[in-house]
């Protein structure tokens, strides 16, 4: 899967030098057994070409992304509508849309602008096992 137009794809962007974002996308895997989500970083050719092409700042990487059905969400909107499709009880997360956006994304925003203090940095992104090599997008 180079360049990805497939409207069944779900495709999560991600920080890939974030330690958070990177046990983040850890938990995804383990909950995501049919492996319906597909993986890449912000700072991949292929995670700057999907914000070019959804008119995102091509800095924009304090917020996951998931792009789902051809529509990109962001922030808190990501991680609800991620939990959203997994078969395990994490989806009762979902729920948590009752809570304004705005309210959402302020907590989100705080956590991910101190993500580094609070979890650490990588020199460099996540090198997927040869096991999941098959989920990460080039």
């Amino acid at each position: 899967m180079g360049s990805s137009d497939s409207i069944n794809e779900k495709v999560i962007l991600f920080d890939g030098v974030c330690n958070l974002c990177n046990s983040s996308v850890q938990f995804i895997i383990r909950h995501d057994p049919q492996g319906q989500f597909k993986f890449a970083a912000l700072q991949s050719p292929f995670g700057q070409e999907q914000l070019r092409k959804f008119d995102i700042p091509p800095g924009a990487l304090n917020s996951v992304i998931l792009i789902k059905a051809g529509v990109a969400f962001q922030r808190s909107d990501a991680a609800l509508e991620i939990v959203r499709d997994f078969k395990s009880n994490w989806n009762v997360l979902y729920h948590l849309r009752i809570v304004p956006r705005v309210v959402r994304d302020w907590i989100y925003d705080r956590i991910a602008k101190n993500r580094y203090v609070l979890f650490g940095k990588r020199e460099e992104c996540m090198v997927p096992t040869p096991d999941l090599k098959a989920r990460f997008v080039s």
